[in-house]
């Protein structure tokens, strides 16, 4: 860890004990490269609609960009931040600084389980239940879990997924899940649509792809169902996602 503030100060125990024992609270999570992040405005929309469910009152978007420039100081130019809004009552904002993520380096092998995230359309403080289905797939061979409900693809433990199929769309699987940023931006940029997507239908798709804060990476297999990873597809997917100008926070 590089460094944490909260409220634009350095943490002291009991605060950060605060925020661990209440639990309560929602996050952004971005990739800064040279002290600019792509969809900033969408992280700030975020945060502020966040705020505004769990707490009644907004978050105003130049106060987190002062903060996130003053926890990167003038020495960090890339890195991987999360902006944290917790607490009871009036709310804190945290910020941390930790050194810069990238994809993984394979195709993921995801698991199926059974679990729909509480408040899917909020990125809300509590992850227990992800972690653990995260965890469960790794001990069964698998890198990550596929969240299903009902049959019905979700999303990833931390990602949006989109499949491949005979068009030049992006299909998004339509379930309660939480918008991603990623994905909204990837929305922007390609032909895209959104339907239901059955487990049991997956094998169907000649492909599938994950979506989070630290970029794109393809699927080759869920549950039994193996994908040939299409590298034409998603080298215009990736090209799509790296052509998205970032903003700066100054």
């Amino acid at each position: 860890m590089l460094r944490i503030e909260i409220d634009g100060e350095p943490p002291t125990s009991e605060r950060l004990a605060f925020g661990l024992l209440s639990n309560y609270g929602h996050f952004t999570a971005m990739q800064v490269r040279d002290r600019r992040t792509k969809g900033l405005d969408l992280h700030l929309r975020r945060l502020d609609q966040g705020t505004r469910e769990l707490y009644g009152t907004g978050l105003s978007g130049d106060r987190v960009r002062t903060l996130i420039s003053h926890a990167l100081g003038d020495d960090v130019r890339d890195a991987a931040v999360r902006v944290v809004v917790f607490g009871i009552g009036v709310p804190s904002v945290m910020v941390a600084v930790r050194p810069p993520s990238t994809p993984p380096a394979t195709p993921q092998r995801l698991m199926s389980v059974d679990y729909a995230r509480p408040l899917p359309h909020v990125k809300h403080l509590g992850g227990f239940g992800q972690i653990h289905h995260g965890n469960r797939a790794e001990r069964a061979g698998f890198d990550d879990a596929l969240l299903t409900s009902d049959g019905v693809v979700v999303e990833g433990a931390i990602a949006n997924i989109a499949f491949l199929d005979d068009s030049d769309d992006l299909v998004w699987a339509q379930a309660d899940w939480l918008h991603g940023i990623t994905m909204q931006l990837l929305e922007r940029e390609l032909p895209s649509r959104r339907e239901v997507v059955r487990l049991a239908d997956v094998g169907r798709y000649r492909g599938a792809f994950l979506t989070n804060s630290v970029g794109v990476v393809a699927v080759s297999r869920i549950d039994d169902v193996e994908f040939a990873v299409d590298a034409a597809a998603m080298a215009r997917v990736q090209a799509a996602y790296d052509a998205i100008p970032a903003d700066p926070f100054e």
